[in-house]
């Protein structure tokens, strides 16, 4: 008999290939019995971060896409520059929080796994960050999600290749980008905002983002789902011991005191365990910090509640319907107002002085209907915007 642990590894390998032949049967059936055809499908995002969101909305627009039944990849861009930041950042991701010298292998174990699990993904033939020329030709290139278009990032700001230089495609769309923290009155330059003219399409996943393409280029782009929001989430299949009791997921770094007290105190009234997943709170009773993304959907899934400050923090309690609070933070308030505004969720968002019996409500209670009606809507929304990107030249000024 197999191990349990190498039984689920098989079972998660068979699944995988079980859903790249139904792609491929997908595919089939579009072309010949419907004359729908088969595009050549490239996704340009941030898919190397060691970031749990990140690797989460790269993987589910990829597998979105191939669920409509086009040939998908990610495109794999690579730099020495821009690797040397990211990995520098994950042994030290709680900055300016100090990193104690025992946890630096525990983030080391954690980067391995994203290394990885990285391979996992459809990914294409790797080329220079700096070099498009070098990669294949599609028929579409869908940038997004995620910040791609921030200029103020700290390693990828100012890279052309987002805003469409040198991408080697027929047609040119976004899928829920972002400016981030790059903000709307501080106006787009010219010479970017002609880059984002030669775009066929363009859909934004924030407010913020809406008015800068709005302001610069003189028409409101569609707003939509993250793709974590629109498409599934098929994580391997893993029993963790960490996640086989009741426990509140605490999943951020460097909350307030006062969010830290109000969430230490209603978890001690409900008899609940704080578990801190992938950083380091020492408030939290209990500490995850070497999980792979698998465990991060399941940690997500399986929570009583959550507190956060992320935006996937967020976006993962919506999608598994778990009562939250999040913490705003001024890198992330533009995707969070964002993403809250428009599905009605601005009730949980937490602003520092927030009485107690409102951490109480917001973690306690179901989530409101009207969110999960909402999100319904945009996702319908959200998939009327991919039928006219993916089959349509004319960018769309609405």
């Amino acid at each position: 008999m197999f191990k349990p642990v190498i039984g689920r590894q098989l079972f998660a390998s068979f699944n995988r290939v079980l859903i790249i032949k139904l792609n491929k049967l997908i595919q089939h059936t579009l072309e010949h019995a419907t004359n729908t055809p088969v595009l050549k499908v490239g996704v340009l995002t941030f898919h190397r971060c060691i970031n749990y969101g990140s690797y989460w909305q790269a993987r589910c627009l990829a597998e979105g896409l191939q669920a409509r039944g086009h040939d998908v990849e990610i495109l794999d861009h690579d730099s020495h520059r821009v690797n040397l930041l990211e990995w520098t950042c994950a042994f030290q991701p709680v900055l300016p929080t100090s990193v104690p010298k025992s946890d630096y292998p525990l983030y080391r174990e954690k980067i391995l796994k994203f290394f990885r699990i990285f391979d996992s993904l459809p990914l294409s033939q790797r080329f220079p960050l700096e070099n498009p020329a070098q990669m294949e030709e599609y028929d579409v290139v869908v940038v997004g999600s995620d910040e791609v278009w921030n200029l103020s990032h700290p390693w990828f700001g100012g890279c052309s290749l987002f805003y469409g230089d040198g991408v080697r495609a027929k047609r040119l769309v976004s899928y829920a980008a972002s400016f981030g923290n790059y903000d709307a009155t501080w106006g787009l330059e010219p010479a970017w905002a002609e880059k984002l003219r030669n775009f066929d399409k363009i859909s934004v996943r924030d407010a913020n983002s809406q008015a800068i393409i709005k302001n610069s280029l003189g028409f409101e782009p569609e707003m939509v789902l993250d793709p974590c929001l629109q498409f599934p989430v098929y994580p391997e299949e893993k029993f963790p011991d960490q996640v086989q009791k009741p426990y509140v997921a605490v999943y951020g770094h460097n909350f307030t005191a006062s969010f830290i007290r109000e969430i230490q105190a209603w978890a001690k009234k409900k008899d609940l365990p704080l578990l801190s997943f992938g950083y380091r709170n020492d408030w939290a009773d209990e500490q995850w910090l070497t999980a792979d993304p698998h465990d991060f959907a399941h940690f997500m899934a399986k929570a009583e509640a959550v507190a956060t400050n992320f935006f996937h923090g967020c976006v993962f309690a919506l999608r598994n319907a778990k009562p939250f609070v999040c913490e705003t933070t001024p890198y992330r308030r533009y995707k969070l107002q964002g993403l809250m505004a428009k599905i009605g969720g601005e009730q949980h968002l937490i602003p520092e002085g927030t009485p107690a019996a409102v951490y109480d409500a917001r973690l306690s209670e179901p989530l409101n209907p009207e969110i999960l009606n909402k999100m319904n809507q945009l996702r319908q929304t959200s998939n009327a915007y991919l039928d006219r990107a993916l089959g349509t030249k004319q960018l769309q000024l609405a």
